[in-house]
């Protein structure tokens, strides 16, 4: 016997197939956004992660600001520190090198010479001052010559002056203070060398 199908199978399939499409897609659709979830986690993560190494650096940062303030303002005070202990060495330097240089001037001051003003600029000494006669201004600048703390000694003007109505003269001269230099220490002498094949010298006893 011959059997007839009078169902309606095309649009069975046709329904079928939407039904099995429709499945796909949404399955589809699920993995999408499974995956859209997953990667938006991922990365929300790893913002989340760089934001707080930020942080972290930000903080540090900070803290090696303060680090380095604190460093220059140590420099500072150390540079201030420095300079006051130059200055204070300066001064007691200049304190030896003046007493020396009154100390020197008394020395070579002849008689009939009175001195009114004396001035140190670096090494410079300016020297103002009166004398009985010129012959005595001589002597001075012959004694300054002669002091291996001066040097230099020139004269700058001589002039008549009266003083307590007495006639002087008012003389004015430059002079160099320097300081000694040291005699050269002689090098000890090397004990000569034997030639070759002499006998050693006995040590002494």
């Amino acid at each position: 016997m011959i059997r007839v199908n009078l169902l309606p199978h095309r649009e069975m399939k046709r329904a079928a197939a939407q039904r099995a499409f429709l499945i796909a897609a949404t399955g589809m659709l699920a993995v999408g956004i499974t995956i859209v979830v997953l990667v938006h986690g991922v990365l929300a993560a790893r913002i989340d992660d760089q934001q707080s190494r930020n942080k972290y650096l930000e903080g540090e940062i900070a803290t090696l600001d303060k680090q380095i303030e604190e460093i220059r303002r140590l420099r500072e005070q150390t540079q201030q520190l420095l300079a006051r202990k130059r200055v204070v060495e300066t001064l007691q330097s200049n304190r030896a090198e003046v007493v020396q240089l009154f100390d020197q001037l008394s020395r070579q001051l002849p008689d009939g010479i009175y001195l009114r003003a004396v001035k140190q600029t670096g090494t410079r000494v300016n020297i103002v001052g009166y004398a009985q006669s010129n012959a005595r201004v001589s002597t001075l600048l012959r004694n300054l010559e002669a002091s291996p703390w001066l040097a230099g000694a020139s004269l700058v003007e001589i002039k008549s002056a009266n003083v307590n109505n007495q006639r002087l003269n008012e003389f004015i001269l430059n002079v160099e203070f320097e300081r000694p230099k040291p005699e050269p220490v002689p090098a000890a002498k090397k004990p000569p060398v034997p030639p070759p094949g002499a006998p050693a010298a006995a040590p002494a006893t």
